[in-house]
């Protein structure tokens, strides 16, 4: 209700920002780019790492789903490189408690050196507990002390060897800096000169690099594979804190939907399950709206003459009439019952796989079709969101 919508500059990734009061205080809060990572694979990722690198927020609150923990660990361990000023909220408790999953909560606080809040986000005492931790952080009641990722000891030793000669304000972000200049990542390397002003093509710089690089071959760690031992580090370290803070009740928590994701996501099943899914969809919207428009028309129909009666009665000027009947209200009332019944039906439809957990499995069968036309399953429910506006256009014509 108090959000403005837009794109991040030069980009078409949507953002949010508004404005929440807690305390007598304004916090502007900036919804970034949903992601897993923020080692530059596509564009959400990017630009998530760039804004909370270069674009000097208070605190970032890393929001992670508590049924799937360990997974969501990776990135907070790889913001946690860029950031102390973190709060990890913990979402979805009462999913977890369906499942009967346990998380320590306090314990993994311990484990990851930051701020920790469980919250149910229908729940107000829940979010007003992390706006609270929002706030410490912010106003520096609570001096957050990350406890990093430690790498290989090879690999440890370049990224401080590295780190003595980087020159940078922030000498928080030097350990950081230094693993991307071995791990070679060019785009995230010219983020940093151009918004931190850093020169990290000097000559000292790249002496250095090729020494670490050469060290590190000693030990079978190459510019190839040096991401791999680093991603491979993060993970296991998001492992072993899982391990230890989260207990299931039951082993067998997640046996339902593996036994689902064989039947929607199988090489047999999977894509006639999808397609008669879509099809019952597609079918609903153009062929159900269809009555609905109809009602619609004849009453807007029905309106419209007793607006011209109205009009003429007052001896309203004939262009005038036109302007107001022929073009604004036949316009206006026009878009309304052809647009409004479809979308009413196929949104909440749509929402409702989103929220059942099919749109996933749709990207997934998805995704070797959509490689073969060197695309991303990403834009699998966009390609649904195209093909029902385009079905909806031929039937109204």
């Amino acid at each position: 209700m108090h959000q403005h919508t837009g794109n991040w500059p030069g980009k078409t990734v949507s953002n949010a920002r508004g404005i929440c009061k807690f305390n007598n205080k304004s916090f502007l809060l900036v919804d970034i780019p949903g992601t897993y990572s923020i080692m530059s694979n596509s564009e959400e990722e990017e630009i998530a790492r760039d804004y909370i690198c270069f674009g000097s927020p208070d605190t970032t609150v890393v929001i992670v789903d508590s049924t799937c923990l360990e997974r969501n660990l990776n990135l907070v361990y790889q913001i946690m490189e860029i950031t102390p000023k973190i709060v990890v909220c913990v979402n979805l408790l009462d999913e977890a408690k369906k499942k009967k999953i346990n998380i320590d909560l306090e314990k993994l606080e311990k484990k990851l050196g930051v701020p920790v809040v469980g919250t149910i986000a229908r729940k107000k005492k829940t979010l007003e507990k992390l706006m609270k931790k929002i706030e410490e952080v912010s106003s520096g009641k609570i001096e957050p002390s990350p406890n990093k990722i430690i790498y290989e000891e090879k690999i440890e030793e370049q990224i401080t060897k590295l780190g003595k000669v980087i020159t940078c304000k922030n000498n928080y972000l030097k350990r950081w800096i230094a693993l991307k200049l071995l791990d070679r990542e060019e785009k995230i390397i010219n983020s940093i000169q151009k918004n931190l002003k850093i020169n990290l093509k000097s000559k000292k710089i790249k002496t250095k690099i090729s020494e670490a690089e050469e060290k590190l071959r000693e030990t079978k760690i190459t510019k190839e594979n040096i991401r791999d031992k680093i991603v491979a580090n993060i993970v296991q370290k998001a492992e072993e804190v899982t391990k230890e803070i989260v207990t299931y009740e039951t082993e067998k928590y997640n046996n339902r939907d593996r036994k689902i994701d064989k039947i929607l996501t199988s090489k047999t099943f999977g894509i006639p399950i999808m397609i008669i899914f879509l099809g019952i969809i597609l079918w609903l919207t153009i062929v159900g709206a269809n009555y609905p428009s109809s009602w619609l028309s004849s009453f807007f129909e029905w309106l419209q003459v007793k607006i011209v009666y109205a009009l003429e009665y007052i001896h309203t000027p004939l262009w005038i009439k036109g302007i107001l009947v022929d073009g604004v209200y036949t316009t206006v009332t026009w878009i309304i019952a052809v647009m409004l019944p479809p979308m009413a039906i196929f949104f909440p439809m749509f929402t409702l796989l989103e929220d059942l957990g099919y749109l996933p499995r749709i990207a997934f069968n998805l995704d070797k079709y959509f490689k073969r036309a060197c695309s991303s399953r990403k834009t699998s429910t966009n390609y649904v969101h195209g093909t029902w506006l385009q079905c909806r256009r031929s039937s109204r014509m």
